[in-house]
């Protein structure tokens, strides 16, 4: 199923896209898509069987607003420097251990909502990103079979990073990583058994119309099983929780002098196979 939030921010309602590219209300069946509904297979059932029969009601997409799919979010967990070729382009050696940083769950904002350029920034940075979205709580997972287990669904995610903030400014990268908007989620939260092989899906991101990153989540130093598998040893993974499992090359910080930063004015689109676009422009905080 392809599982979205359309409506005001703040006042998003849960909806869902069937296989016709119809959007249909999911508000009569239940109240939203969250780690409640996803940890629920008896109503992920009811709206499987809902979607089937053709009952739910179609909504006008024309001007409709598209949120975050998934709602109240406990944590975004990111990984960083988890493509082989992104490591390589910053001159890094690729990690022995995955990289683990935050973000808090309220730089997350809808796949086409404004981002907004830090006062004082110099590096605005973009990354496509693989996000993944927990179902099933996640503690101490032994082995990868089981951390798939625990997976809800994927979406497309934007970690938007400021570079100065992050690395230049002392301490950890929260800094560069937690500006306002700097998380567009989705367009959709694409169920778990509709994506084959989390490890064969292009991801790619254009600025201005001009291609940036092209790669693949099969050049990831830690697969999405290991990254699920890591993380639960360090905390515990509640359903609605997203993790963020890097982005492959391409960045502005990897690109030679004058390196080609954001703007506000600037336009960035981005997909993943099967995953769906976003597109976003950037305006001054």
């Amino acid at each position: 199923m392809k599982l979205l939030r359309v409506g005001p921010a703040g006042a998003e309602r849960p909806a869902l896209l069937d296989d016709g590219g119809i959007l249909r209300d999911l508000s009569g069946l239940v109240p939203d898509v969250d780690g409640a509904l996803l940890a629920d297979d008896a109503a992920l059932d009811r709206v499987r069987a809902a979607a089937a029969s053709g009952e739910l009601p179609a909504l006008d997409a024309a001007g409709l607003r598209v949120g975050a799919p998934v709602g109240r979010i406990g944590k975004v967990v990111c990984i960083g420097l988890n493509y082989h070729d992104h490591a390589a382009e910053t001159g890094a050696e690729p990690p022995a251990e995955p990289v683990v940083f935050f973000k808090a769950a309220d730089t997350v904002v809808g796949p086409h909502d404004t981002v907004l350029v830090p006062r004082g920034s110099q590096k605005t940075d973009w990354e496509v990103e693989l996000a993944v979205v927990i179902g099933r709580t996640a503690r101490y997972v032994e082995s990868h079979e089981a951390a798939l287990a625990c997976v809800a669904g994927y979406a497309v995610a934007h970690d938007v990073s400021e570079r100065e903030f992050q690395i230049e400014r002392g301490g950890t990268w929260d800094k560069g990583k937690n500006c306002e908007t700097f998380n567009p989620l989705g367009p959709w939260l694409v169920t778990a058994d509709e994506v084959a092989d989390p490890q064969a899906l292009g991801l790619r991101l254009w600025v201005n119309g001009e291609l940036k990153q092209n790669g693949s989540t099969a050049d990831q130093i830690f697969s999405v099983a290991e990254v699920v598998r890591y993380v639960s040893q360090f905390m515990t993974l509640y359903p609605g929780d997203v993790i963020n499992t890097g982005t492959p090359a391409g960045v502005a910080m990897g690109q030679p002098e004058p390196k080609p930063y954001l703007r506000a004015g600037d336009v960035v689109e981005l997909e993943i196979d099967g995953l769906g676009r976003q597109r976003q422009e950037l305006k001054p905080a």
